[in-house]
């Protein structure tokens, strides 16, 4: 197997694509062209879950769902309320 050596101009090529990807993501979330409706391999990724997790959020009912011809969707504004309920502020003690 060959070897691959990166260079910094490598990682910097690499930096601007990941940025211009998420500056795209951005500009489309804000303009509302994101996606309503989004499939379980969609779900994973954006929250970084195994398939066994998203079943277990499904199960005990942390995740709303509908399912329509053995296809699971969720609804992303769905998602996104959930993950704001439940954010876990931290405070400094002084």
């Amino acid at each position: 197997m060959p070897t691959s050596i990166l260079t910094t101009d490598d990682l910097r090529e690499f930096k601007i694509e990941l940025l211009d990807d998420i500056k795209n993501l951005l500009t489309k979330q804000s303009k509302g062209k994101l996606k309503r409706y989004l499939k379980s391999s969609e779900v994973m990724d954006l929250l970084q879950v195994s398939p066994g997790t998203l079943q277990n959020l499904r199960i005990n009912g942390t995740l709303p769902y509908t399912k329509i011809g053995g296809i699971i969707y969720y609804d992303a504004e769905e998602i996104q309320d959930i993950l704001t309920a439940n954010r876990v502020q931290h405070t400094l003690n002084s």
